[in-house]
């Protein structure tokens, strides 16, 4: 099937945009975008007049968790089942808002990427993690549960994977393969959504992020590394990780080795600015330390940005249900929240959209930009977001969703359903 969506403008997501413009899709691939002066007679095809086009955007730091509650342990409190179902629904939502491609950190993506890719359920592409690796004690250590039971968890678990020195990181990778991980992630720092340990304290050796590295190296799997302070930056990115999610307590000795090794920044500025407004669940020990995190943050990041560290957009949502704090479906909050850091609004889409698949390596699919041969996940909006970034924040703007070629999200227009036809 060929589609012609002929668009006020056109944004690439790396570029200039361009006024009067086509896209044309040739089932799951872009075959044409550009200038509509240029574009390619299409005879038979489906048109839609659009206002903005744009590649459909990317969330890469998300946790497909199917909980209702911040708590850690409360993941595995509730029947995976259960669970699996709530994050159907949460990823039906995003798909709904834009969001036509996510990086999962931890959770449960690794199975639920098959039903996506089967078509059983309708979501974003997803591009899974398996469990989080954390030291014994470290940032999704389950600490109020008794070691043993956590260990016992890893084999049934798939967001929980506790491992210590070079012999078990190594296995602790290579079981994340064998799951089908697309990336490995790394607790290489404390964090906030956990008991006893330290934000600010690095967690992992040198040779254990090395040889974690190594390892996933092997198989062409980018590492991606929860990092709040600067000596577990440091240390994961001389390691030769690939992203730093979160980055609190970057300086510009850290942004200045992030450039040097093309490291890109997932800053996930949402779940800290949407638990801080509304904290229940935190125990008073992740409060505390959120609002210790969170202090000064943004001048860090927005510092990083003008130093020339690349970002691309991660929310952290791990949440179901869109009246809770970082839940699914809210991902757009965070396109403001990067506006608010400082980058333009060709900056943030290019952020969400080209950047995202930079995240993954060599394992980076042919998306996130408006070119000839690369993945039709396409979205296309009312209002021009790069004079105001709001407008494709707001999901009530989405007029058209296509994921592979195919349309799976029409949005209603002030004057009635989206317009579409098809030519003689």
């Amino acid at each position: 099937m060929t589609t012609r969506i002929e668009a006020t403008r056109l944004v690439p997501g790396r570029g200039a945009p361009v006024e009067d413009a086509v896209v044309v899709l040739e089932g799951p691939t872009i075959l044409y975008a550009g200038a509509a002066a240029a574009a390619p007679t299409t005879r038979e095809a489906e048109v839609v007049v659009v206002d903005t086009v744009l590649p459909g955007l990317w969330d890469c730091h998300t946790h497909l968790f199917g909980t209702h509650e911040t708590t850690p342990s409360h993941v595995v409190a509730e029947p995976i089942a259960l669970r699996a179902a709530r994050a159907t629904q949460d990823l039906a939502v995003a798909l709904r808002t834009g969001f036509t491609s996510v990086r999962e950190a931890g959770g449960m993506g690794v199975h639920l990427a098959h039903a996506v890719a089967e078509g059983t359920i309708p979501g974003p592409r997803i591009y899974a993690a398996g469990a989080a690796l954390s030291i014994t004690g470290g940032h999704t250590d389950l600490h109020d549960l008794p070691l043993a039971w956590v260990r016992d968890l890893a084999g049934w678990e798939p967001s929980i994977r506790v491992c210590d020195g070079v012999d078990d990181v190594v296995r602790a990778v290579r079981e994340q393969l064998r799951a089908g991980a697309e990336v490995i992630k790394i607790c290489a720092s404390g964090g906030v959504i956990s008991e006893r340990n330290d934000p600010d304290h690095q967690q992992f050796t040198r040779a254990e992020l090395e040889r974690i590295v190594e390892v996933a190296g092997m198989a062409d799997r980018a590492v991606m590394a929860h990092c709040h302070g600067t000596s577990a930056m440091l240390a994961a990115v001389e390691a030769g990780v690939r992203t730093i999610e979160h980055g609190t307590a970057i300086d510009a000795e850290v942004a200045a080795a992030m450039i040097e090794r093309d490291v890109l920044l997932v800053p996930t500025r949402m779940i800290a600015v949407e638990l801080l407004e509304r904290s229940s669940g935190m125990s008073p020990a992740m409060s505390a330390k959120l609002a210790a995190v969170s202090l000064g943050a943004a001048t860090a990041i927005s510092n990083a940005h003008a130093q020339g560290v690349r970002m691309a957009l991660g929310t952290d949502v791990l949440l179901s249900g869109t009246d809770r704090p970082a839940a699914w479906g809210n991902q757009g909050r965070e396109l403001e929240l990067m506006a608010g850091l400082g980058l333009t609004p060709l900056e943030v889409i290019e952020a969400a959209t080209a950047n995202g698949p930079d995240t993954l390596g060599g394992r980076a699919p042919r998306s996130g930009q408006l070119l000839a041969g690369y993945d039709a996940d396409v979205l296309a909006i009312r209002g021009d977001p790069t004079a105001a970034i709001a407008v494709l924040a707001d999901p009530t703007n989405i007029t058209h969703v296509w994921q592979g070629g195919r349309l799976v999200h029409t949005g209603a227009s002030p004057t009635g359903p989206a317009s579409a036809h098809a030519t003689e």
